[in-house]
Order: structure tokens, then C-alpha cells, then sequence
């Protein structure tokens, strides 16, 4: 396979060098390092805001890695602010010479991302806050670090312009697990932050491979491999909600309606498939109990009715709401899960 990645390096400006400070206090070298991979395509209207709220982020060093998918390409030197006491402390660029579509592209440059103690990823067109990732660190640094832990989190949902508040994304409450994994994604990859262990995962993924969204597979191949997942209800960005978002808000009726659009057309049993598919790629990588779990899942959406009753319910899947699990029954009951 060809090599579908052209990358050429972009060095933000210049860092001071950090002068002797008093004992006990953090020195830029002792910030943690996080990769951040930033997907841009096209029309890049906000990439300049959510460059700067990067760059404006409290307490990490990050190095920023930007794929660009073609398209209308901003000229990333004029995008930095001329900040020294920027968070971004390496910045590279990589064009894809195919189009990959937004979940390849995410994964595909996820393969060789620079190496740091944590990764994250980031849409062109939000804005985080300043403790974004600080946050998600220190959550993560909570757990023991040789196991893979990912953290998500609910997102705060602007207008376009980002000046109008439309309220949160949904606060779920349920445990995360493999068992909803499969059938749910409860964080946007926008708001994810792994560590190593975890982000070892994601990319195993081999590039023949496809799946729905590279947010949905990571919350599955984590949780199936009996990693820790944590979902923080308090927001730390902002999620703006226009007409040209690939994945909207999730929050309202109208995205309701679409999941039960999704749900009588076949669209959700299609999305399954793909995914069980990557996940069967990978399966030595799940626990044993996951195993059993995926293989009643996948069992049961190809036999009778009865038998599907079932094992779905042996296999324990379940979403996060009274009516998205009702929406699930009755998927079930039509054989559109």
C-alpha cells in the first residue's frame, strides 16, 4: 500500500528558555507531554480559535500534530499566535495525498503520532477550556498507569459563532462498559484523553480495517480489553453546533429522531456490523468475558427471534437512557440491532 501521508514540520514560535525557579515549583520540562492529533479538512473557518485555546492550555506541554484530509488548507504559519508562553511546544503537519475520511484520518496518523505520556484528540472547529487536558490527566493519573485508561467527557454546546450557549451534551450515568460500548457511544473523541497503554490499543487497529468513528472504536477496543474508561459529567469545551459538523451534538429531538431514522432503515444494524467486524480482527486482544459477550452479540443479530431474545439478553448489552434502551428493544424485536 502506498504511503498516503506527506508530512513537513511546522515549529511554533520560538520558546523562551525557562529561567531557574524556586524549589517545589513546576518547571515547563516537568508538565506532562501529550500529543494532540488534530484532524482538519476543508473549510477552516475556527481552526485559528481552537489553535489558540490549544496553545492556551494550563499545566501540559503539548506536541501538536495536524492532518490535514485536502481540501481548502489554512496557512498554519499565520495561525499560531506569537505567544511565549505557549502551551504547543512542537508543532507538525501532515497532509494525506488521498482523501481518508474523518475516522482514517484520525487513526491512520494516530499509527506513528510522536510519542508522549499521554494523546488526545481534537476537531478543527471547538474550543476547550484552559484545564481541558490538566483535567483529564489528573483523573487518568488516578488509576494505575499500566492499565489503559480513557477519559471522555460531556461537551458544552455553542452556536456557530460560539457566543450563544445551547446547552450540554447528554449526562449519562451508567457505568461505562463493553456491554454498552457495543451497542452506545457516550464520549465525543473531541473530548478523549488516553494514556499509553490505552492508546496502544486504538492504533492496533490495522489500516484495511474499517469503522464507524474512530471515538466509537476507541471506546469499545478499550472497555473490551478490560481497560478503565472514565466519563466526566462536567464540561470542559465547547462543541459548536453548525450545518457542517460530521457528528452533531447528540443533545435534542431532532437527533432523536435521527437515531430512530437510523434505527428503521437498517443504517444502526450496517454500523454494528462494521464495527463487529474491526472488533473480530482484533479479538485477541478482549478478555475472555468480553469475548463471550461479543459472540452472543454477534450471534444474535442473525438468528430467529426467540434465540435473539436471548442472547442479547444473556450478553448484557444496554445503552444509557429509559428511552435509548427502549429504542433497543425494539431494534431487537425488528432485527435492526
Amino acid at each position: 500500500m502506498n504511503n498516503p501521508l506527506e508530512i513537513y514540520t511546522f515549529q511554533p514560535q520560538p520558546q523562551p528558555q525557562p529561567q531557574p525557579q524556586p524549589e517545589g515549583l513546576l518547571t515547563p520540562d516537568s508538565k506532562p507531554q501529550i500529543t494532540v492529533v488534530l484532524a482538519q479538512f476543508d473549510d477552516a473557518n475556527f481552526i485559528h480559535e481552537q489553535l489558540q485555546s490549544i496553545e492556551s492550555q494550563e499545566g501540559v506541554n503539548v506536541h501538536l500534530l495536524i492532518c490535514s484530509d485536502g481540501g481548502i488548507e489554512p496557512e498554519y504559519s499565520e495561525l499560531f499566535c506569537a505567544n511565549e508562553r505557549s502551551a504547543i511546544t512542537k508543532a507538525e503537519v501532515r497532509r494525506n495525498t488521498r482523501n481518508l475520511g474523518f475516522a482514517k484520518n484520525f487513526l491512520v496518523n494516530a499509527k506513528s503520532a510522536p510519542k508522549s505520556e499521554f494523546y488526545s484528540f481534537s476537531d478543527q472547529d471547538d474550543i476547550w477550556l484552559s484545564t481541558k487536558l490538566e483535567r483529564a490527566i489528573n483523573k487518568i493519573k488516578l488509576h494505575p498507569q499500566n492499565l489503559p485508561i480513557l477519559y471522555c467527557a460531556r461537551t458544552q454546546i455553542t452556536d456557530a459563532s460560539a457566543q450563544e450557549d445551547l446547552g450540554f451534551s447528554p449526562k449519562f450515568t451508567k457505568t461505562p462498559s463493553f456491554r454498552n460500548a457495543l451497542v452506545q457511544n457516550i464520549g465525543g473523541g473531541n473530548t478523549m484523553v488516553m494514556n499509553q497503554a490505552a492508546w496502544d490499543l486504538v492504533t492496533k487497529l490495522d489500516q484495511s480495517d474499517s469503522v464507524i468513528s474512530h471515538d466509537w472504536w476507541s471506546y469499545q477496543i478499550v472497555s473490551g480489553a478490560g481497560g478503565i474508561v472514565i466519563y466526566d459529567d462536567v464540561p470542559s469545551m465547547k462543541y459548536r453546533q453548525h450545518n457542517k459538523n460530521l457528528v452533531g451534538a447528540n443533545d435534542n429531538w431532532r437527533a432523536r429522531a435521527h437515531r430512530i431514522e437510523a434505527l428503521f432503515q437498517g443504517r444502526f444494524k450496517d454500523w454494528n456490523e462494521v464495527n463487529l467486524q474491526a472488533l473480530k480482527a482484533n479479538e485477541s486482544l478482549l478478555t475472555e468475558t468480553n469475548k463471550r459477550v461479543m459472540q452472543d452479540f454477534a450471534v444474535a443479530r442473525n438468528s430467529g427471534l426467540f434465540k435473539r431474545l436471548f442472547l442479547f439478553w444473556r450478553s448484557g448489552v444496554y445503552r444509557q437512557t429509559v428511552l435509548g434502551n427502549l429504542g433497543l428493544i425494539f431494534g431487537i424485536l425488528i432485527n435492526r440491532v
